[in-house]
């Protein structure tokens, strides 16, 4: 059953929703190659506790980390490890936050000094297909139209989309109905109503749709091994609006002024602005 949240409940999850994206700008601010996960993970922990949130992740059916960060061909819930990134390496960094009992959530995919442009076209097309996805949440349209937006623009490009991994409604859980799936067809799903709260997280593949699991678990990597990018907003659909309750433009900012981070074309910002 699908929860419509209040005008009250929505303002909550945007705290916590703001408190996700201060702590994506704060790692932004700092990442660079050498850093590990664990570092970000301790810094990412110790930012939201500090701001008087909790770690959404950390404990979640057993989940270790407070973020899940995931490399390269990694497509969601990796593991915070040793490893060190290199100049190389482009990195999603999922972070949820639950505060005054509500959750917040949202995902980006940072890009090191050295990642190529045909990895660097696959996070400007993710991320795009994030705000045509949302651009069809509307009161009066279904999940579908969501969905297919996302399929239409990130295949359209060339590039696959995950068919295991979905985004979902969000507030006093985690994870609760109705699920978003990045592909689909219009006019299919659940009607959007006015309190509709959902994370939108299209992941898209430069390779093969098909991804496995890793031994550890959590760790879902794609099949032939190719990259797969990660971008995640968490909105609320009122009568005559649509609301982003994670603010991207704080990460954005942070890695503008950080030189060891490519950063995303900024058409993606302004279309965000423009429609919403």
């Amino acid at each position: 059953m699908i929860h419509l949240k209040s005008l009250d409940e929505i303002e909550l999850i945007r705290q916590s929703c703001l408190l996700v994206s201060k702590t994506h700008a704060h790692v932004a601010s700092v990442l660079k190659p050498g850093m590990t996960g664990l570092e970000i993970d301790r810094m990412a922990e110790e930012f939201i506790r500090d701001n008087g949130g909790v770690p959404a992740f950390k404990g979640y059916q057993g989940f270790p980390g407070t973020l899940c960060i995931s490399p390269n061909e990694c497509v969601v819930h990796g593991i915070p490890s040793n490893k060190e990134f290199t100049e190389t390496d482009m990195i999603s960094v999922d972070c949820g936050v639950l505060m005054n009992g509500y959750f917040g959530d949202s995902a980006y995919t940072y890009a090191m000094p050295a990642v190529d442009d045909d990895t660097m076209h696959l996070l400007n097309v993710t991320n795009e297909s994030l705000y045509y996805g949302i651009e069809e949440a509307k009161v009066g349209k279904r999940i579908g139209d969501i969905s297919h937006a996302i399929q239409k623009h990130a295949e359209e490009a060339g590039f696959s989309v995950v068919r295991e991994l979905v985004g979902h409604g969000i507030g006093k859980n985690l994870h609760e109905p109705p699920e978003v799936p990045n592909y689909g067809k219009k006019g299919r799903g659940p009607k959007i109503q006015s309190g509709l709260v959902v994370a939108i997280e299209p992941m898209i593949n430069m390779g093969v749709k098909q991804v496995r699991q890793m031994n550890d678990g959590w760790t879902i990597v794609t099949k032939d091994g190719k990259p797969s990018a990660h971008y995640e907003h968490t909105i609320a659909v009122l009568e005559d609006k649509t609301m982003l309750l994670s603010d991207h433009g704080l990460i954005e900012q942070a890695i503008k002024n950080n030189p060891e981070i490519r950063h995303l074309s900024l058409k993606n910002s302004i279309f965000a602005l423009q429609n919403f």
